[in-house]
């Protein structure tokens, strides 16, 4: 099934742009217009789409675009090794964010205690964002 850029763009929920700029990356191929068509439209196909869903699902997981230039690349040459080893770098920073938010989830919510308990004085809320 040949799709048009817009058509390709649509069925990974980004935009025609967003497919230009990995384009431009090297994450995504960027297909010759089609000898027979006389739009010049460049067409892809189903590989051209699990590749553009890889890219923005990657990206959800905190990978950078040259992280995931290289885990394509692995990809192409079977290097799971490599793979995981970034995986595993990856879910590192992950679990240290998450820690980073928790600290600051219980700061705010020690805040916000504060302040519920009256409304003489300065705000702690804004006193503690001052210093």
């Amino acid at each position: 099934m040949a799709m048009t850029i817009s058509e390709l763009a649509k069925g990974a929920d980004v935009g025609v742009e967003t497919v230009r700029f990995y384009q431009r990356k090297g994450l995504l191929d960027d297909p010759r217009p089609s000898r027979s068509g006389r739009s010049g439209q460049r067409h892809y196909g189903e590989p051209d789409l699990r590749r553009l869903r890889f890219v923005r699902s990657a990206q959800g997981a905190g990978f950078t675009l040259a992280e995931i230039a290289e885990l394509l690349a692995l990809d192409a040459s079977h290097d799971r090794p490599r793979a995981r080893e970034m995986t595993r770098a990856r879910l590192d920073m992950l679990d240290q964010e998450v820690a980073r938010l928790e600290a600051a989830r219980q700061s705010l919510r020690k805040l916000a205690r504060e302040c519920a308990k009256g409304d003489a004085g300065p705000c702690p809320i804004i006193a503690a964002f001052e210093g």
